[in-house]
């Protein structure tokens, strides 16, 4: 199988973490997947961003949960964008090749009906593949498998799971997003991966895929790797 290289964040390594010019580069320069996070606005408006504060990424701070999209628009990004619309990132994706991994930010806000605001943003678009749902929130998951049940969902997570496969198969999901490599089917993609001998045995192993910070070097690297 051949591992996907996903831009996490974008391409945090030259752009401002979570940008639509970052997302554009990697459309533009051959990731095949992008990794994002979404919030809900006070007004339940779906926005990408990692933290549930702003303050490190843009010049203000705050929780987005308690920011209606008005006022989440007077503050920018280190680059001088608004904070994305998820819809904003939607329109530019929809002519992309690549894969977008799209991470619901409920490990530690709720955001009630986040799933289904997602999917009804997404009805309105037409991506050439489908795209992944993860979390770290099982509930969130578990939720919107009841809402769609035919997605693909991975659910991520930084402990060791016990019978992962046992796991995936109880829950309905495609795999999951671990933080480390473990030798078993149910790992699908692995998070977050800049070191390049940790890329380089990912690759050998034949992991569908990993999110990096740097994917353009990785890239390089996976041409290096045999067999690629």
């Amino acid at each position: 199988m051949r591992t996907k290289i996903f831009g996490h964040r974008g391409y945090p390594a030259k752009f401002a973490e979570n940008s639509l010019e970052g997302f554009d580069y990697c459309f533009k320069h051959g990731a095949e997947g992008i990794e994002f996070d979404v919030h809900l606005t006070k007004d339940g408006v779906p926005v990408v961003m990692h933290d549930e504060d702003i303050k490190r990424t843009t010049n203000g701070k705050g929780l987005i949960k308690d920011y209606t999209l008005r006022e989440l628009d007077q503050f920018h990004l280190a680059n001088g964008e608004r904070i994305p619309r998820l819809r904003d990132l939607f329109e530019l994706a929809e002519d992309y090749d690549g894969q977008l991994n799209l991470e619901m930010k409920t490990n530690k806000f709720d955001y009630p009906g986040l799933p289904e605001k997602v999917f009804d943003l997404a009805d309105h678009f037409k991506f050439k593949q489908e795209i992944i749902y993860s979390s770290f929130n099982l509930q969130t998951l578990v939720h919107a498998k009841e809402v769609r049940p035919n997605q693909n969902y991975n659910f991520l997570t930084d402990k060791e799971i016990k019978n992962p496969v046992e796991f995936i198969k109880e829950h309905g999901f495609s795999g999951i997003h671990p933080e480390h490599l473990v030798n078993t089917k149910a790992v699908e993609r692995i998070w977050t991966v800049d070191s390049k001998a940790r890329a380089k045995k990912i690759i050998q192993y034949g992991a569908a895929g990993f999110f990096t910070n740097k994917f353009e070097d990785m890239m390089d690297l996976r041409k290096e790797v045999a067999n690629y």
